[in-house]
C-alpha cells in the first residue's frame, strides 16, 4: 500500500472551495491592525488574537527594528548553543518577576513551549491529567511526555478528583494540565477548585495562559490572577497580547533548569529571532504600564456579546474574556454564516471539529483594545445584516441565546 494513497480519500476541503465557502488560508495583502484588506475588499478584523492592539503600537515596532539594526535578522542556531542573545535573558528575568514565579524558559513558539515544557517534565512513572477540550499543542505535550495521560470531562471538577484519587493511591507523580482560559469557547477553567484539589491529593498545577496573559488579571498576569490562585506553573505566548512569536514557560528555578537541559522542542530549535524577543519585552513595558487597554478589550468583547445575544445569535463563554464565539452547530450552515459575513465586510474565524466538539461549531470573534467604538458598532449592524441574509437568526431562539450568553 502506497503511503500517500490516504490523501486521495481527503475531498472535503476542494468540496467547500468550490461551494465558495471555504475559509482558510486567506492571504492578507495588509493590515492596520483593527482592518485588513484582502484582495481590494477592506474589512474589520475580529478575527485576531492582538487582544491589546499592540502589533502596530510604534514602541513595539520601533523596539523590533532596533534589535534588528544590533544583531540582524536571526540567531541562526537554537538557545543550547550559539542562539542565546541577552534580549533572550533579560526577557525570562522581566517575564519571571512579572508572572511571580523564580525563573522563565522562552521557547520558539507557544506550541514548542507546552511541547518542550510537558515532556521534559513528564516521564513514564508519572500521571498528566489534562482536560479534554485543552490546546492541542497541550495533547500532544502530553503524548510526547510518555507519561500516563489521563483525560478529564471539560471544567469538570468531580471527574478530576476521581483521576486525582486514584493517582495518589498509586503513589505516582501527578502534573494537572488545563488552559485559564479556552480559546474557543471563550470560557474560563474553576481554577480555584483545581488548585484546592492539587494541593489535596500532592499534584501539581500547570496553567496555560496563552490567552489570558495581557488581558485578565489585576496586573495582567491572566486566569490564575484572575482567581486568585497561584499555579506550580505558567505557560504563556507572545503571538497574542505580546504582539510577536514565541513561548514561555515559568516556575520554580530548579524546575526551570531542568527543562533548559531536557526540553527537546528547545534544545533542537533556533532560538527567538531578536525582532520578536525585542518586540515582546516592549509589549511587556506597555501591559504593565497601561492597564487601561485590558480594561478596554473586555468591555468591548462584552458589549458585543450582549448585542449578539440581543439579536437572537446563540453566544457563549464568559464577560472575563476577549473571545466571543457564536454557537451555529452544523458546520455548512456555520460555514455559510462565515461566508456572508465576510461579505458583509467582517474577518471572522470558522471554527469546526477537531476544535470544538461535534455540533459546536461555531464563528469565532474577539476582539482588541485599539477598535473604535465606531466600528464595534458597524460589527453589529454587520452581524445583523448576515444573520439575516443567512437565516440564523429566525432559526435561534431569543430566550435560549440569552441563557447561553449568562443574562
Amino acid at each position: 500500500m502506497d503511503i500517500f494513497q490516504k490523501c486521495d480519500g481527503f475531498s472535503r476541503a476542494r468540496e467547500l472551495q468550490a461551494l465558495g465557502i471555504y475559509p482558510y488560508f486567506i492571504p492578507l495583502h495588509g493590515s492596520e491592525g483593527t482592518e485588513v484588506e484582502i484582495a481590494g475588499k477592506r474589512l474589520i478584523m475580529i478575527g485576531s488574537n492582538n487582544y491589546l492592539g499592540l502589533t502596530h503600537h510604534p514602541k513595539v515596532r520601533e523596539a523590533a527594528q532596533q534589535a534588528i539594526q544590533q544583531y540582524g535578522t536571526s540567531c541562526s542556531g537554537s538557545r543550547f548553543l550559539n542562539g542565546t542573545l541577552e534580549l533572550h535573558e533579560e526577557l525570562e528575568r522581566r517575564l519571571a518577576t512579572f508572572m511571580g514565579q523564580e525563573a522563565a524558559l522562552c521557547f520558539s513558539t507557544g506550541f514548542q513551549t507546552n511541547l518542550g515544557a510537558i515532556s521534559s517534565i513528564c516521564g513514564k512513572d508519572d500521571i498528566v491529567l489534562c482536560d479534554r477540550e485543552n490546546h492541542a499543542s497541550i495533547i500532544d505535550g502530553c503524548r510526547l511526555s510518555f507519561a500516563d495521560v489521563r483525560k478529564w470531562k471539560h471544567n469538570d471538577v468531580a471527574d478530576l478528583e476521581g483521576h486525582l484519587h486514584r493517582g495518589k493511591a498509586q503513589k505516582r507523580g501527578m502534573l494537572v494540565v488545563v488552559d485559564g482560559l479556552y480559546s474557543m469557547m471563550g470560557d474560563l477553567a474553576p481554577l480555584k477548585e483545581i488548585r484546592a484539589l492539587c494541593d489535596r491529593y500532592g499534584a501539581r498545577l500547570m496553567v496555560d495562559e496563552a490567552h489570558a496573559v495581557g488581558v485578565l488579571g489585576k496586573t495582567g498576569r491572566g486566569a490564575a490572577e484572575h482567581c486568585g490562585i497561584h499555579p506550580d506553573l505558567v505557560m504563556g505566548t507572545f503571538s497574542k497580547s505580546f504582539a510577536s512569536l514565541g513561548g514561555f514557560i515559568a516556575g520554580p528555578a530548579k524546575v526551570i533548569h531542568f527543562m533548559r537541559h531536557h526540553a527537546r522542542a528547545l534544545i533542537f530549535s533556533a532560538s527567538i529571532t531578536p525582532s520578536m524577543a525585542a518586540a515582546a519585552l516592549a509589549s511587556l513595558d506597555l501591559i504593565e504600564q497601561k492597564p487601561e487597554m485590558r480594561i478596554r478589550v473586555l468591555a468591548l468583547a462584552d458589549r458585543v456579546r450582549r448585542g449578539l445575544a440581543e439579536m437572537g445569535f446563540q453566544t457563549a463563554g464568559t464577560p472575563a474574556s476577549p473571545i466571543v464565539p457564536v454557537i451555529v452547530g452544523d458546520q455548512e450552515r456555520m460555514l455559510r454564516l462565515w461566508r456572508t459575513l465576510y461579505e458583509c465586510g467582517l474577518f471572522t474565524n470558522a471554527v469546526t471539529q477537531p476544535a470544538v466538539p461535534p455540533g459546536q461549531d461555531l464563528i469565532r470573534t474577539s476582539f482588541i483594545a485599539s477598535h473604535t467604538d465606531a466600528q464595534i458598532e458597524q460589527v453589529l449592524e454587520r452581524f445583523a445584516e448576515a444573520g439575516r441574509r443567512s437565516g440564523i437568526l429566525q432559526a435561534t431562539p431569543p430566550d435560549s441565546a440569552s441563557h447561553l450568553a449568562g443574562r
